[in-house]
């Protein structure tokens, strides 16, 4: 099977069954991408397909097929960041990090599908992804940050 990830074509030899999760990690090295629960559900395992998020760990590989698949190191460089991943950089938003590819990969899915969304909208956004550490705080301002909002979002904070 050929997958697309990151920009390039890559031949898979794996039962088209099998999780998109272990052919990233195990086949293709990339490690953005954690197994969490194994259910889909604490979003450790998101990645972009066609620029929307998708939980890695629930998606077998036969449906990924001539889709754009991207994975944490497919948004930027350390040299040159996504402009989320800077945001998340800058407000320090991670403690153990686990959770912090579902935050980045869900936050630039947001922003592609709504450039200026509202602080209710990433709440929402990022509602189903746990994050045990309670890096919360700075996850949003992370988000927000990304989004252009922050100054806004401060703003409306104040009495």
């Amino acid at each position: 099977m050929r997958l697309t990830v990151n920009g390039k074509a890559h031949d898979v030899d794996a039962a088209l069954d099998t999780a998109l999760l272990y052919v990233l990690r195990n086949d293709l090295e990339l490690n953005g991408p954690k197994y969490g629960c194994g259910l889909g559900e604490c979003g450790a395992c998101a990645v972009l397909i066609d620029g929307v998020a998708a939980r890695s760990c629930v998606i077998p590989i036969e449906g990924c097929a001539g889709r754009d698949i991207v994975t944490l190191e497919g948004l930027g460089t350390r040299e040159h960041p996504d402009p989320v991943q800077q945001a998340f950089i800058h407000e320090q938003a991670a403690q153990c990090g686990y959770c912090l590819n579902g935050m980045i990969i869900t936050t630039k899915a947001l922003l592609l599908r709504s450039p200026r969304p509202s602080e209710d909208e990433v709440l929402e956004a990022l509602r189903h992804h746990l994050c045990r550490c309670g890096a919360h705080v700075e996850i949003m301002r992370a988000a927000m940050r990304a989004a252009g909002r922050l100054v806004e979002a401060q703003t409306h904070d104040r009495p």
